[in-house]
């Protein structure tokens, strides 16, 4: 915990939930508590404010990577909440939450504090699936791509050794035959084979 220039809080004067200026404070116990002296920006009343900050707590984190997957720790503040699809940073990397492990049942979104462990995959790249139609034929390929990174229905790519163009992509709310979608919700894009000729 550091020392702020204001904080959000309820007024003991006037009753309001507003800024307060910090007039001065200093952090003891631990740097888990702050004895603050401070200013109330609605009706100008002075008082004296005792903040204490929950000791942040290490969770035990599986992050995948492709067909890897390493045991690591987080450390989060106990009544955080954590939900499924929640982005985090785990050693400078970031990740998606895939799955939360509370006494050995898995739930959507649980208090920090009751977690046993989470479930993450790294999210700095993702895998796309490609099935890519040739005359009497499904070629299935995966490419690599940027999480945000967008795919348009019509778009010509070159996958491999096969020119292609996409006439559908498959995400996670449906299938799109127009626009386009970010890669970390696409389940996979249909394309055709098509041939590319020169003037």
């Amino acid at each position: 915990m550091t020392v702020p220039n204001a904080l959000f809080l309820d007024c003991p004067s006037c009753g309001e939930k507003c800024l307060h200026e910090v007039l001065k404070g200093r952090i003891s116990g631990k740097k888990e508590t702050m004895e603050a002296v401070i200013k109330c920006l609605k009706c100008g009343t002075v008082h004296p404010e005792i903040i204490s900050e929950p000791r942040p707590i290490r969770v035990p984190i599986i992050v995948s990577e492709f067909d890897k997957s390493k045991r690591k720790a987080i450390e989060l503040g106990p009544d955080e909440m954590l939900s499924v699809g929640d982005e985090l940073m785990v050693d400078d990397v970031q990740v998606i939450v895939t799955s939360i492990e509370v006494d050995d049942r898995r739930v959507d979104t649980c208090p920090v504090g009751k977690i046993g462990t989470i479930w993450a995959k790294k999210f700095d790249k993702v895998r796309v699936k490609i099935s890519i139609n040739k005359v009497d034929k499904t070629i299935p390929v995966e490419v690599t791509a940027l999480p945000d990174e967008e795919f348009y229905v019509g778009d010509l790519m070159v996958v491999g050794k096969h020119n292609v163009a996409i006439h559908s992509i498959k995400t996670t709310n449906g299938i799109i035959r127009e626009g386009c979608a970010q890669a970390k919700n696409i389940v996979r894009i249909y394309a055709k084979s098509v041939r590319t000729t020169y003037a």
